[in-house]
């Protein structure tokens, strides 16, 4: 066989291969695809959000630990991180929002949710939405300018980062912003108010643990049934927060990018 034989079967056969791998490549992306499509036919949750006109599943999430913990009360000041799509705000509107009569303003003492993400959210009726990302110095900033010197009575921080894959990675850049939340909270939480965050579970979630325990009377890890039983992720509901910390004037950005 001739060199430039060699070299035309060669060719072939790598062109055969790589049509062999994008095909079963496809076929396990259709097998995926399928198999999601059918979880989430099959899930109550998803079901419920539909007929409850919740954005997303997880908004069920935040429905069972408040009605476990009663931190989300008429009147409270809810700030949201890791807001989108909105479940958890709306949630938090439906529970903290008094009613306002037609034409009048909402005031202060009616409730107040502040929604951040780095992602869109669509508009939800008296939420504040910031499409900005949170670990940012400015955005934190901006937030405390909307409270205009208001304490809050509870932090959510739902956030995830983009997920890799590599537990060990995504556990350390869930955590990572688990303790970005708290330093917020600190400078923004009255005393006694709530914070609640997810995490994954990874080993280093034990020390973030006894953190909070220092911080807050008490300290709740949850596993709420609305999270699908395959998942890491857990809860910390920390209540009665224990005392303020002293707010930074920094008022310089620090692009420390945890997404």
């Amino acid at each position: 066989m001739s060199p430039s034989q060699i070299s035309i079967l060669t060719s072939s056969m790598l062109s055969r291969l790589t049509l062999d791998r994008n095909f079963w490549l496809s076929i396990r992306f259709y097998a995926s695809a399928k198999q999601w499509s059918q979880r989430q036919r099959n899930d109550q949750f998803v079901k419920k959000a539909t007929v409850d006109n919740y954005r997303a599943r997880s908004a069920f999430k935040l429905v069972e630990l408040n009605d476990k913990h009663r931190f989300l009360k008429k009147g409270y000041i809810c700030i949201d991180c890791g807001a989108s799509p909105g479940g958890w705000s709306q949630v938090a509107s439906r529970k903290v929002f008094r009613k306002v009569k037609a034409g009048e303003e909402r005031k202060p003492t009616d409730g107040c949710v502040v929604a951040i993400d780095l992602l869109p959210i669509n508009p939800i009726p008296g939420v504040e939405i910031l499409q900005k990302d949170f670990t940012h110095i400015s955005t934190q900033n901006a937030i405390k300018k909307i409270l205009d010197n208001r304490k809050v009575n509870v932090v959510l921080s739902d956030m995830a980062p983009s997920f890799t894959g590599n537990h060990a990675v995504d556990h350390a850049r869930i955590m990572n912003l688990c303790e970005s939340a708290l330093g917020f909270a600190e400078t923004v939480l009255r005393k006694g108010g709530t914070f609640v965050c997810k995490f994954l579970m990874g080993g280093t979630e034990r020390d973030f643990k006894l953190l909070l325990q220092s911080k807050f009377g008490k300290v709740y890890h949850e596993k709420p049934a609305s999270s699908r039983k395959e998942s890491t992720e857990g809860f910390f509901v920390c209540m009665n927060y224990l005392g303020e910390k002293e707010e930074q004037a920094e008022e310089i950005e620090e692009d420390i990018d945890y997404y």
